[in-house]
């Protein structure tokens, strides 16, 4: 970069007839100029201008150098512009990566309407709930679920993660609602298993200080979120899902809310992409489309809809 630096400030000072001139013309002074030429002139091991106090002029060999320099920085400039142009132009390829039930429920809905609008970019979605090095896939875009730190990306929150403790109104109706933590041991639960640790998701409820953790006796096990759900709505037993997995249970009625939604601290849903000086037009589109897509949805940062989800009462009849 100091080479093509410097062989803009020859080409300046060559146009501009003077070192002073050229400084003007990159908001620099003149002996940072005469400095830079200098530096060049000494790689080369030849002189490019002849200087007297009066004025400078051009060498015998410059006049060749400078022939080349104005084709080389031609050549960067036409470089540039091309890749700008294919930086803003709304087309192209856009790699998307999303966790398998996220992308399901939330984005692959969206989809129809994005391409819609934006019919020359061309979609390639992966359906993936482990991490995912973005950079060196080759990612545009990803959504993330849970806890997300990685100081090379770009990090947009879409909302909240809000946990639910639901059951089919057929399960409650036999087993009845539990009062409390204290008789979960007392009801069946479906539980998600991690594929990578092998452990379980606690059941979390909220406390005045924090969260406690449960891990009742009974469990139905599973490693798919959307399965926790269904299962769940066949009457196997209590569970504790994500929202944005409850949602389309409980708009159903298949499953109804027993408690108030628990919230943990850093989890998410966050949107990522690559930190770097100009993002094309097709993934800055995107972006903002999902986002205000999930806003839509009553979504936010800060806020999802289960905050103010009416938890279920028995007497108010099945």
């Amino acid at each position: 970069m100091d080479k093509i630096r410097s062989l803009r400030f020859f080409i300046a000072t060559l146009e501009g007839g003077s070192f002073a001139a050229a400084a003007k013309a990159y908001g620099t002074d003149p002996s940072t100029v005469s400095k830079a030429i200098h530096r060049l002139e000494n790689d080369l091991g030849i002189q490019l201008f002849q200087r007297s106090t009066r004025q400078i002029r051009l060498t015998e060999a410059g006049r060749r150098y400078a022939n080349t320099a104005r084709f080389v920085l031609d050549e960067l400039t036409a470089c540039e512009d091309s890749l700008k142009s294919h930086n803003d132009a709304l087309s192209g390829l856009l790699k998307i990566n999303v966790p398998v039930s996220y992308g399901r429920l939330y984005i692959r809905p969206l989809l129809k309407e994005f391409c819609r609008r934006y019919p020359s970019i061309t979609i390639d979605i992966h359906y993936d709930d482990a991490y995912v090095d973005i950079i060196e896939q080759g990612i545009d875009v990803s959504i993330r679920s849970g806890v997300v730190q990685d100081s090379q990306l770009i990090v947009r929150q879409l909302s909240p993660i809000d946990f639910i403790i639901c059951g089919s109104q057929d399960y409650l109706a036999r087993h009845g609602v539990p009062s409390g933590p204290d008789a979960f041991n007392d009801h069946s639960w479906v539980r998600f298993r991690f594929k990578q640790t092998g452990k379980l998701l606690p059941i979390r409820m909220p406390e005045p200080d924090g969260a406690s953790e449960y891990n009742p006796e009974r469990n139905f096990i599973v490693n798919d979120g959307e399965s926790m759900a269904e299962l769940c709505a066949e009457g196997l037993g209590l569970t504790q899902i994500p929202h944005f997995i409850a949602r389309d249970w409980l708009k159903a009625g298949r499953l109804v809310p027993i408690f108030p939604s628990m919230r943990q601290p850093g989890n998410g849903v966050y949107l990522l992409y690559a930190n770097r000086e100009y993002v094309p037009a097709r993934v800055r589109v995107f972006i903002d489309f999902i986002t205000q897509a999930i806003q839509d949805m009553d979504e936010t940062p800060f806020h999802t809809w289960a905050e103010t989800l009416p938890i279920y009462q028995p007497n108010q009849g099945d």
